[in-house]
């Protein structure tokens, strides 16, 4: 999908952050979007600046989580636009804890977003998709679905669970005009993690950066894709040297820290 001038995006966690930036984006190249998200004011603000660049614009309030509102939204997408081109689930929330002081309800819900926040959009978009014979579907995951990061165990998880959903979604896919990408980022400066310091080598890319490689995974069909470059290499290490990588995690203290009240 090379061009994707007039096509119809659909982008969840769009209110802020990645998702936001991935809207703009997405319009910038001509596309129309449907943007979800859980809080109105913020999602509407969104929404009106992709009409400010003279693209058409769809809210639609939903919580992914929620199987039923979830698919909702991407019926009301289709019904609205009369079609839909790409799908960019892109929700989340950052959830951490130490396994030795896990409960379980937080990788519950953990998992209800990070997982199923983005299965449910999937699976109610790609029938339209396949009866179309095109289509486009990028899963936002991160590098804690590639690495784990103590103390991550919950956001962990339920990454690791998307990209693997996401390596079976692309090759179910093969032949028929869908594709599917997975997308790898590393930290990025988003109010997700805006209380957590980090150190230099995962210092939070823009969210526009991530936005950019969405495109590029779209329009080259691309399988994964991994920013920023630092990120990869620790990938590269992870397989070729589990252990070594663990050591860098700890040596470069990869899991950050919260931020003092002097430097918040």
């Amino acid at each position: 999908m090379k061009d994707i001038r007039d096509r119809v995006a659909l982008v969840t966690g769009a209110s802020q952050g990645i998702g936001k930036a991935t809207a703009l984006a997405l319009a910038r190249a001509g596309a129309h979007v449907a943007l979800v998200a859980r809080r109105p004011a913020p999602l509407e603000e969104a929404a009106a600046a992709v009409r400010a660049l003279g693209r058409q614009a769809l809210a639609v309030p939903a919580d992914v989580s929620d199987e039923v509102q979830a698919r909702q939204a991407v019926r009301r997408a289709i019904a609205h636009f009369g079609r839909l081109d790409m799908l960019v689930a892109n929700a989340g929330v950052y959830y951490r804890s130490p396994i030795r002081q896990l409960e379980t309800e937080i990788l519950h819900r953990s998992l209800a977003v990070n997982f199923y926040g983005s299965v449910y959009p999937v699976v109610e978009a790609l029938p339209h998709m396949l009866s179309r014979d095109e289509g486009h579907i990028v899963l936002v995951t991160s590098m804690d679905g590639k690495k784990g990061i103590p103390p991550d165990a919950p956001y962990v998880a339920a990454k690791f669970a998307l990209a693997g959903f996401g390596d079976v979604l692309r090759q179910e896919l093969h032949g028929t005009g869908v594709g599917a990408s997975v997308l790898f980022p590393g930290r990025v400066d988003t109010p997700m993690i805006a209380d957590l310091e980090v150190p230099w080598l995962s210092a939070k890319i823009p969210p526009e950066a991530v936005a950019r490689a969405v495109l590029r995974a779209i329009r080259h069909n691309r399988a994964e894709v991994i920013v920023p470059f630092q990120a990869r290499l620790l990938y590269a290490l992870q397989c070729a040297a589990p252990k070594l990588a663990d050591w860098v995690v700890r040596a470069f203290r990869l899991e950050g820290r919260p931020k003092s009240p002097d430097n918040a």
